[in-house]
């Protein structure tokens, strides 16, 4: 998995009045954006969900083309499998003084060699699909299907677009009449519409220079025409 977006800087803090109340300009961000990229060098074979749709938190979003992984995991396990039935033969024959202790050492040793190349292969085997971490749409896709793909190379870019965050400046001098569930309202610059918000938190420290805080909100019930990157003025009566 990748890192979050870097795109996260809240709008600049412009007060303005707005028909009874004041107003700064505002952006909505995803909490929860990832590139995601994966941990084996392997072929893409499948990326089911196409720029722009939705998905549900634990659902395929990249699959490898993992036939040699699995076939190595299948000569482990076949390994595993002739190592731990010479160890049951070397007890039995031990039981008898039939075997010395040094072949039952060495048959047990080659046993959890196995063991741990087994389990090693599954490991691997295990990153031939990556699923969604949570709810949320793709923004972008930075590899196609059949290309060849090294470990970290970029693949998909994912946001969580169920739980957009509002993210300004707001003049320190409002701090007197700001606090966590304060209500305001969000005019959206690309639909034209207004929606309810309120305050989540509020940011640790002012600037200086600006006189300015960050302030966090979030839209008061659902929106599901929102999208990260959007933009627009937060109203405060």
């Amino acid at each position: 998995m990748g890192s979050a977006s870097a795109a996260n800087a809240p709008a600049s803090a412009e007060p303005a009045s707005d028909a009874g109340g004041e107003g700064v300009r505002m952006q909505l961000i995803s909490p929860h954006a990832v590139t995601l990229s994966g941990e084996i060098a392997a072929k893409i074979s499948s990326l089911p969900v196409a720029e722009g749709e939705s998905f549900h938190r634990g659902q395929p979003l990249i699959e490898f083309d993992c036939g040699t992984y699995r076939a190595q995991l299948r000569k482990a396990q076949a390994a595993l499998e002739a190592a731990n039935q010479l160890v049951k033969v070397n007890n039995q024959l031990a039981k008898y003084n039939s075997v010395g202790s040094l072949e039952l050492t060495q048959a047990k040793g080659k046993a959890e060699e196995a063991a741990a190349d087994t389990s090693y292969m599954q490991s691997v085997v295990s990153k031939c699909v990556i699923t969604a971490p949570f709810e949320g749409r793709v923004a972008k896709r930075q590899a196609a299907v059949y290309q060849y793909a090294n470990p970290g190379m970029p693949i998909l870019d994912i946001v969580d677009s169920g739980s957009l965050e509002i993210r300004m400046l707001v003049p320190s001098k409002w701090l007197t009449r700001l606090k966590a569930g304060s209500h305001f309202s969000v005019t959206i610059d690309e639909l034209g519409e207004s929606f309810p918000a309120k305050i989540k938190q509020l940011g640790a420290q002012i600037d200086p220079v600006s006189q300015t805080i960050l302030a966090i909100g979030t839209i008061d019930g659902k929106a599901d025409r929102l999208l990260s990157g959007m933009s627009g003025w937060a109203s405060f009566k």
